[in-house]
């Protein structure tokens, strides 16, 4: 008997080891099985069923001894007390309850299942129906922006600035001044990945629910600094899904109400969550930076994405003037841009050049 327990002289690989522990494992399983099925059955045939159409109790119990000559068909056998039918047998009708949560239960699974792969393929697209009537409502508030006026105060100051980008500037800083977070303030626009988003004011957890964002911590655009909008990639729409898709000279163009801005790419990186800086510092020229969790599904880094400013060009809205007439005189006055080159348009012979 001891020379049947006693190990081969050889010693056992880690291959044999684990395939021997994954054996066990499975035996284990299997008894484990078993064992359940049996106390299943035990509890069975100890199980009290409650009749409501008699009012009594029905216990299943063991069958006594049967009286010489006479042979029953089964094990168990109802008290005397509680013939009828409805002793006999289970009803089917309690099996409809613990038959519909089976049924409920299959369907959540089948659900989470669909949700999951759906998620993997293009987005989650519980929080992108949310996101899209977000969108929609955002963008009906947007074009409301763009069609106001300024105000009198703002055409005052319009007024007293003669270059096309001091009064960019001056109407970026009042929207920023007015704009709530979560609040639109534009809409960005990337033909290489096909999107076309309202961005709203801020980062917070329900602001870049509705959007991309705007980080607090920078410049709107036209402000001359570094403007950074972070964005989500696989829920609410996934607007920056495919940003690590964009290359060198691919254009990305911010609609803002006051002004229609141009940048093209010229990079990309990869840093940690805790690098803000990389996203936000000035450098001392007008750029853009786009910001997304990176790989997909994780939010372990960031990847950000730079661009700088190639053309920004004023609105009708900024270049309105108080008097009459200074709508005309204005839009002869502004600046027109071919090719990124900026020249003035010609006034009239004879005509006055109106006062600033």
């Amino acid at each position: 008997m001891l020379s049947t327990l006693r190990r081969p002289a050889r010693e056992a690989s880690a291959t044999d080891i684990a395939a021997r522990a994954t054996d066990a494992a499975m035996v284990a399983a299997d008894a484990a099985i078993r064992a359940a099925d049996a106390a299943i059955k035990a509890a069975e045939a100890a199980v009290r069923l409650v009749d409501e159409h008699e009012g009594e109790v029905i216990v299943l119990q063991p069958a006594p001894r049967p009286a010489a000559g006479h042979q029953l068909g089964s094990g168990l056998v109802p008290p005397a007390s509680t013939g009828g039918p409805f002793a006999e047998t289970t009803r089917p009708w309690r099996l409809a309850p613990v038959r519909g949560l089976a049924i409920l239960l299959i369907l959540l699974g089948t659900l989470a299942v669909t949700d999951a792969v759906v998620t993997l393929v293009w987005q989650e697209p519980v929080s992108a129906l949310y996101a899209k009537l977000r969108q929609d409502h955002l963008s009906g508030a947007l074009k409301k922006e763009e069609r106001a006026l300024p105000t009198p105060a703002e055409r005052r100051a319009l007024a007293g600035l003669t270059s096309e980008r001091a009064r960019i500037a001056f109407l970026a800083s009042a929207l920023r001044r007015r704009a709530r977070d979560g609040s639109p303030v534009g809409r960005i626009r990337i033909p290489r990945i096909g999107i076309s988003f309202v961005v709203v004011n801020g980062t917070s957890t329900s602001a870049l629910e509705s959007g991309p964002g705007i980080y607090p911590a920078t410049a709107f655009p036209g402000l001359g600094g570094t403007t950074a909008i972070a964005g989500h990639r696989t829920t609410y729409l996934a607007p920056f899904r495919h940003i690590d898709e964009l290359r060198p000279g691919d254009r990305i163009m911010l609609d803002m109400p006051y002004a229609r801005l141009t940048y093209v790419v010229t990079g990309r990186t990869v840093v940690a969550p805790s690098d803000v800086r990389a996203a936000v510092a000035y450098l001392g020229y007008p750029r853009l930076v786009l910001s997304a969790c990176t790989p997909l599904f994780s939010a372990a880094k960031r990847v950000l994405v730079f661009a700088g400013l190639q053309r920004a060009s004023l609105v009708e809205r900024g270049r309105v003037l108080p008097g009459r007439g200074a709508r005309a005189a204005a839009a002869k006055r502004a600046p027109v841009v071919t090719n990124g080159a900026r020249s003035r348009a010609p006034r009239p012979a004879g005509r006055a050049r109106p006062a600033a």
